[in-house]
């Protein structure tokens, strides 16, 4: 079903327009926008790393390790699911991996930047796009299952979000979230990346769960990282902001292989049920009640 963020009124989701008040979404750049007025100029991200972002994710990493982790995710807790939204699609490369993994299911993306969405229809012409605001979601009980990857992070309001994720979705369906955690990893890193935390995990949990929902699991992850993450947030030369954002994402190839190997062992032993209680993200996969 949508919900009307005019009245409130409730309707079928093959309807664009609220038939009660005749509010709706408008077109900004090819996309419905549901919250127009961020649709340029969101807030909690540089819309100018889209482009970066659309180059480098594909094989970098820790960008691939998250998909492995997420897709594990998926089989393991809703492999027959229908409906899956992404909240923040940014260049649809999560949403791609899970189109490929689970063909003929129908994918949802949202992004508060019309300029994500761009790099997410060229890679995704099939899946519905739309420019939404996370903390008014534009829908009730009307997804199987709903991901925010790295999103929370960089909305003040996030227990507004987790609850409008609540409502979006249908009674048991399921919510993945990965964020970065520890507050003792902040660093400059964080401020450019328009970050508004890093999360303690039982704040995250208590959250997760004063919105309703019910933990199935929780674990951080990049934990074999975790020595180099802290080497290089707080003793690394100083550089030029720009020139460290590009640093984050544009390692030596050797670097990156390594890296994926030792986060392949880890990827095993999360999928054997080992549960990390540190590392530089978190990952929670909660069921609505």
């Amino acid at each position: 079903m949508k919900r009307c963020l005019v009245c409130d009124n409730q309707y079928s989701s093959s309807i664009t327009n609220c038939p009660t008040c005749g509010a709706g979404p408008t077109l900004i750049d090819g996309f419905y926008a549901y919250a127009p007025d961020f649709a340029h100029d969101g807030g909690g991200f540089n819309s100018n790393n889209f482009s970066d972002l659309a180059r480098l994710e594909e094989d970098n990493f820790w960008f691939r390790y998250r998909n492995q982790l997420i897709l594990w995710s998926i089989k393991k807790y809703y492999p027959v699911f229908n409906s899956f939204l992404e909240i923040g699609c940014g260049t649809g490369y999560v949403l791609s991996a899970i189109a490929k993994e689970f063909p003929n299911k129908n994918l949802y993306g949202s992004e508060i930047f019309t300029k994500g969405l761009s790099f997410s229809s060229a890679r995704l012409p099939f899946v519905n796009l739309m420019q939404m605001d996370a903390r008014r979601i534009p829908y009730i009980s009307e997804f199987d299952a709903i991901g925010a990857f790295d999103v929370l992070e960089h909305i003040e309001e996030d227990e507004q979000v987790l609850a409008q994720i609540y409502s979006a979705l249908k009674p048991r369906g399921i919510m993945l979230l990965t964020v970065p955690q520890h507050p003792w990893l902040w660093s400059a890193t964080d401020e450019r990346a328009c970050h508004v935390r890093r999360y303690v995990a039982t704040d995250l949990v208590a959250k997760v769960k004063a919105a309703g929902f019910h933990v199935l699991h929780s674990t951080s992850f990049v934990t074999i990282l975790l020595p180099a993450m802290i080497i290089s947030r707080f003793f690394k030369k100083k550089v030029a902001a720009s020139e460290d954002d590009r640093a984050e994402l544009e390692i030596s190839p050797w670097l990156n292989l390594l890296f994926s190997k030792l986060l392949h062992i880890e990827l095993v032993s999360i999928r054997s049920g080992i549960s990390f209680p540190v590392g530089g993200s978190r990952l929670i996969i909660a069921k609505r009640m």
